[in-house]
């Protein structure tokens, strides 16, 4: 009797480039509100060809930038 081993597949590494969709659900607004930031340049982005894409640590930065820090945080 042989074992036949079936070989697992490569563990997954989460996407660094998000389509606007991902990103839009990732920043929990519409696609049409993070289409407005694109446009206006208020959020980091790269376009490669005619595709825009969205880096995951940019848009986490752009997130950190963003919160509102009380007087008890600072």
């Amino acid at each position: 009797m042989t074992s036949t081993r079936i070989p697992l597949p490569p563990p997954t590494t989460p996407p660094r480039l998000l389509n606007t969709k991902e990103a839009a659900a990732m920043l929990a607004i519409s696609a049409r509100s993070l289409w407005s930031l694109t446009a206006s340049h208020d959020i980091p982005h790269l376009r490669i060809g005619r595709t825009v894409r969205y880096c995951v640590a940019d848009l986490q930065g752009w997130i950190e930038a963003r919160k509102v820090r009380t007087d008890r945080e600072r």
